[in-house]
Parts: C-alpha cells; sequence; structure tokens
C-alpha cells in the first residue's frame, strides 16, 4: 500500500478490523510482523528506538479520539510540547504554538487549561499538537468519535483545509461515512486485510 503526499486518506472497516492497529504500525507505535514501512523515502524497520522516536517526533503527528491533553498544561504549553521534546528553543516553539492556535482560532484560549475548554476546543488543540512540527504525515484514530455532529463536520472541514495550508498527508480512522465520502481515497478493512 501507498498513500500520496498531500492527501486525506479515510480508513474505513467494522471494529476490530485492524484499523487502529494499522495506523500504530505506519505511525511506528508496533512493528510489523512482516513487510516494510517507509515514510518519505525512509526505511523504518532498522531504526533504533532512539533514531524512531526522534523519526516519530519530527515526521509523524497524532490525533487521538481522546485529545490526551496533560491537564496541568495551557493549550499553549500542550501545543508547544513536542516541539520543546524535538530540541526548538522554547521561544520559537511556542511562537508556532502560538500562530497554530490562532490559525485554529483558539488565539483568545491560549492560557486556558484542557478542563476549561470545550471539546471541540480541546480536539483543536490537539489538532495543533500534532502540526507542531510540521509532520509530514498526520495519523487520526476516530478524531470525531466525541464530538457531536456540528463539531465533527467542522474538525473533518479543517483537516482539508488544513492540507490545502500546510501540504501534508492525513490518515484517519473513521466511523463516519461523510468524512470518508469526502476523503480523496479510502481504504477498507475487513479481518486484518486491507482492500483498495
Amino acid at each position: 500500500m501507498s498513500v500520496e503526499q498531500g492527501s486525506v486518506v479515510a480508513v474505513v472497516g467494522p471494529s476490530g478490523a485492524g484499523k487502529s492497529t494499522l495506523l500504530h504500525i505506519i505511525g511506528t507505535l508496533d512493528k510489523p510482523d512482516s513487510g516494510e514501512v517507509v515514510i518519505g523515502g525512509q526505511p523504518l524497520g532498522g531504526l533504533k528506538d532512539d533514531k524512531l522516536s526522534d523519526f516519530r517526533n519530527r515526521n509523524i503527528g497524532f490525533v487521538y479520539q481522546f485529545h490526551n491533553l496533560l491537564p496541568e498544561f495551557s493549550a499553549l504549553e500542550n501545543v508547544a510540547l513536542p516541539a520543546l521534546i524535538a530540541g526548538k528553543p522554547k521561544k520559537e516553539a511556542f511562537a508556532r504554538a502560538g500562530e497554530l492556535l490562532d490559525f485554529l482560532k483558539l488565539g483568545e484560549r491560549l492560557d486556558h487549561k484542557p478542563s476549561q475548554l470545550s471539546g471541540g476546543e480541546q480536539q483543536r488543540v490537539s489538532v495543533a499538537r500534532a502540526l507542531v512540527n510540521n509532520p509530514r504525515l498526520i495519523l487520526a484514530d476516530e478524531p470525531s468519535g466525541n464530538l457531536d455532529t456540528e463539531n465533527a463536520r467542522k474538525l473533518h472541514d479543517l483537516f482539508f483545509v488544513l492540507r490545502d495550508t500546510f501540504h501534508q498527508t492525513f490518515m484517519i480512522v473513521t466511523h463516519n461515512d461523510e468524512l470518508a465520502q469526502l476523503s480523496d481515497r479510502k481504504i477498507v478493512m475487513q479481518d486484518g486485510r486491507v482492500f483498495f
């Protein structure tokens, strides 16, 4: 399977089909039993753990269903964290985080903790966090699963705006048929097998 740079790909299929496992393998969180993962021409199978972590931090962004924001940190701090881990200077990391949050219409909420944000706002913070290192690839696992219909639609629209603005590739596991139909490509999984 290959995915074209700058596309939005929906991964669909019944529960237990292997969709999240596929994302974990592509995201280098799990190792494949066979085959190879190559991102941007870089084969990842032979990388040691520290090199793999560094590659993941710089090249792959993750958006989860449950946001996974750190409750003691502000929105700005949550977004800046991956950039700080990547070794970017604090001023640069926070400036980039602020730009992204402003782009996502959260400029007035920079100092708010996750508990002070709505579900839709928390999800946009997690999207900004995934984008902060300008990765090639964004992996999203049921990102709208906990959102109401209106916020889910806004999030889906946002993925396409981000794709067009930043030219990144999005792979999105979803049960949302509307998003799957809007995507540039749909991959169907069943019983651990991929169908195009």
